[in-house]
């Protein structure tokens, strides 16, 4: 009880004294307010970043591969001349992997076709068409929101149903339920069994948005558009460790290479590409905006922290004559030693907060797509930050004034 009423009376003091002190206090938390503020703001930014990715590729998959033509780069020399003589995966190859594959969760032959006029009387609107096969839906996120998915004999037989996106059905059907209702895609009739929900604005559409897309079966999108956009990519699901996704590559690659009639020598003619690689590149980006915030934020800091210690050390220097009369009345050398520890430790919160603070204010401003939310484990680490820096900073003034003679102090002016 007695330690308790002792830490009160430290934390009373420390207030007093910062209160006494104002203009001095303000400025030397400005360096710790911009330090935390540069850190906290790349990590809430980083962080933000990532998730709003992450919610991206969500929508092409996880733990999933893409049979292709070309190789994804995401930096240096493309040499696009290596690939260009590729021949195009075919529909029968997604045949021969979905009926052969045993590492497989699903397999997924798809089609695109960008600014496709779709209309349903005078209303009009430039869509992404995609063409797939059943088990899209397993390897990628669809969430309907009215009506259902493809069943197996509308793909089978290629039926002209569609799953369309919020945007195709808001602009097509303005007041309506689409669910029944037809609409065409190339001058053709097709049926809408299913509305996707709004995903809104995102940093990445990667495989297009959903809200403008129209999903149909890929006889469908192939009777339409083949002789055209010949361009297929077989997708396939595997199981959710890095091994079994491994061995789904090297099964893919040797059922495929059979079926090519590849010879040993002779180097891959067909891409395997991972989502993995995108988010692993990205992730390389946001590990230099980190080390750049801890630097840039660390040199505030550090500026902050001297400011503290100073202050500190004039005011156990102010306050010499207060520390002897408290010692000659009884006080122990760590009552004395918390005062100005706590003080310290309250300067840097203060301007940590004001820190926090600031970032709070930024995630209120409108970056495009971009939502920055402010994280309860940065605004702790925020504060966690502050008070290291202040018991860093405090902890040698403290002990100095702890260590007074009495009799010496009193006698100070």
């Amino acid at each position: 009880m007695k330690f308790l009423r002792q830490t009160f009376e430290s934390f009373r003091f420390a207030w007093q004294a910062l209160r006494s002190n104002l203009l001095r206090t303000m400025l030397s938390l400005l360096g710790v307010t911009i330090g935390i503020f540069a850190i906290i703001a790349v990590f809430t930014l980083v962080d933000s970043l990532e998730g709003s990715i992450r919610t991206s590729l969500s929508f092409i998959g996880d733990k999933v591969v893409y049979v292709q033509k070309m190789p994804w780069s995401f930096g240096g020399e493309y040499q696009w001349w290596k690939f260009f003589q590729r021949p195009e995966p075919k529909y029968s190859e997604y045949k021969f992997l979905s009926e052969r594959l045993e590492n497989a969760k699903a397999v997924v032959a798809m089609s695109f076709k960008g600014r496709v006029t779709v209309k349903r009387e005078n209303n009009s609107m430039s869509s992404l068409i995609q063409g797939t096969t059943l088990d899209y839906n397993v390897i990628s996120d669809v969430p309907i929101e009215n009506g259902r998915y493809f069943t197996q004999q509308e793909i089978d037989v290629a039926r002209n149903v569609a799953i369309i996106g919020s945007d195709v059905a808001e602009n097509l059907f303005p007041g309506e339920d689409p669910i029944g209702k037809t609409f065409k895609i190339s001058g053709l009739n097709f049926t809408v069994i299913g509305v996707q929900r709004k995903k809104g604005e995102s940093l990445l559409n990667v495989g297009g948005n959903p809200d403008i897309k129209c999903l149909i079966p890929y006889g469908a999108f192939a009777k339409m558009f083949n002789s055209i956009n010949p361009n297929l990519t077989i997708t396939v699901k595997g199981y959710d460790t890095d091994e079994g996704l491994l061995e789904l590559e090297s099964e893919i690659r040797g059922l495929l290479r059979t079926r090519r009639g590849l010879r040993p020598v002779q180097d891959d003619n067909f891409a395997i590409n991972r989502p993995e690689a995108a988010a692993q590149a990205i992730g390389g980006i946001f590990a230099v905006l980190t080390v750049a915030g801890w630097v840039i934020g660390g040199f505030s800091i550090l500026i902050g922290g001297f400011g503290i210690a100073n202050i500190m050390f004039v005011s156990v220097k102010e306050r010499t004559n207060i520390i002897g009369i408290q010692k000659s009345l009884g006080a122990k050398n760590y009552v004395i030693l918390f005062q100005f520890l706590f003080e310290a430790v309250l300067l840097s919160l203060v301007g940590g907060l004001a820190g926090i603070f600031l970032v709070y204010l930024l995630s209120f401003m409108s970056l495009g797509s971009l939502e920055l939310v402010l994280s309860a484990n940065n605004i702790a680490l925020g504060l966690g930050v502050s008070s290291a820096i202040g018991i860093i900073s405090g902890i040698v003034p403290a002990f100095s004034a702890a260590r007074l003679d009495p009799v010496i102090a009193i006698r100070a002016k």
